[in-house]
C-alpha cells in the first residue's frame, strides 16, 4: 500500500514525518532517512490496530511526481 506524507525539517535539526491519511500517524528521526524508516513503521503499526479492531483502511493512493523545466 502506498500513503502520502510529508516530511519537515525543525529548528532542532530533527526530521517530522506525518500521514494525514492516517490521523495521528507521525514520526521523527534524526536524519531524513531515519524519519521515512520511522514513518513506515508507524503507518504499519497503525495499519494492524485498525484491522485488529475491525476498523476500515484508508485505500492506497496512486500518485505521480512530475517535473516541470521553465
Amino acid at each position: 500500500m502506498k500513503f502520502k506524507i510529508t516530511l519537515e525539517r525543525e529548528e532542532s535539526g530533527f526530521f517530522v514525518a506525518e500521514c494525514s491519511t492516517l490521523p495521528g500517524c507521525v514520526s521523527q528521526g534524526r536524519t531524513r532517512e531515519d524519519a521515512l524508516k520511522n514513518i513506515k513503521d508507524a503507518i504499519k503499526g497503525y495499519l494492524i490496530s485498525l484491522k485488529k479492531h475491525n476498523e476500515p483502511i484508508p485505500p492506497s493512493i496512486d500518485e505521480e511526481v512530475v517535473e516541470v523545466n521553465v
